[in-house]
C-alpha cells in the first residue's frame, strides 16, 4: 500500500452544488460516505478517499480553470464499457454538459473508451473504461 493515493481534498466553490454532484457521482462508482461537518464531505472507496471543503469567501474571488498551474482532471474507472454508457446517460439526465461529446467513447484515443465532463466548478472528469 506504499504506493496507493490516500487522499485528494478539494476545495470547491459551493459546498451543496459539489456534495449533489460528486456524491451522485461516487457512490455510483463504488465510494460510500465517509465523513461529514459542516464545511465539508469525504467519500471513501478502500483506503482511498476524496474530500470536498467549502472554500472561504475571502478566496473565491478567482475562479478554478484547469488550464492554470494545478489539477487538470480526474480520471476514474467505470466497471466497463457499458457501466460508462449507463454514467453517459446518467449524466446527460442530470443536465451536465459533456465535454468532446462528438467524439465520445473515444474522445482519448480508439483504444481509450471514456467520457468526459465537468463538475460545478469546471473540474474536468473522466470515467474511463477498463
Amino acid at each position: 500500500m506504499n504506493s496507493l493515493l490516500h487522499h485528494v481534498e478539494l476545495y470547491v466553490s459551493n459546498l451543496r452544488k459539489s456534495t449533489d454532484f460528486w456524491g451522485w457521482l461516487l457512490e455510483e462508482l463504488g465510494y460510500e460516505p465517509y465523513q461529514s461537518w459542516e464545511d465539508g464531505r469525504s467519500w471513501k472507496l478502500g483506503p482511498t478517499y476524496l474530500v470536498f471543503v467549502q472554500t472561504e469567501a475571502r478566496f473565491l474571488d478567482i475562479p478554478y480553470h484547469r488550464s492554470r498551474v494545478g489539477l487538470n482532471h480526474l480520471a476514474f474507472y467505470a466497471s466497463s464499457q457499458q457501466h460508462v454508457d449507463q454514467l453517459t446517460s446518467q449524466i446527460k439526465e442530470r443536465g451536465v454538459q459533456l465535454l468532446y461529446h462528438d467524439q465520445y467513447p473515444y474522445a482519448g484515443g480508439s483504444e481509450h473508451y471514456a467520457v468526459f465532463f465537468e463538475d460545478p466548478d469546471r473540474i474536468k472528469v473522466e470515467i474511463v473504461a477498463p
